[in-house]
């Protein structure tokens, strides 16, 4: 019975690290799509506005 219980501990151990794991991972990969997102296009348009002075 005692090698059972701890067959039982050793597997939630595991299944917490992995369970940990997998969030890091999803954790990483969100943080690098969000990088590899374009910001968007910035207006070079220099004759959009009259000069001031």
């Amino acid at each position: 019975m005692y090698a059972y219980e701890l067959h039982q501990v050793r597997h939630a151990e595991l299944v917490a690290r992995a369970a940990a794991q997998r969030l890091a991972r999803e954790a990483r990969e969100a943080a690098h799509s969000r990088r590899q997102e374009p910001e968007g296009r910035v207006n070079t348009d220099r004759q959009r506005f009259a000069r001031a002075a």
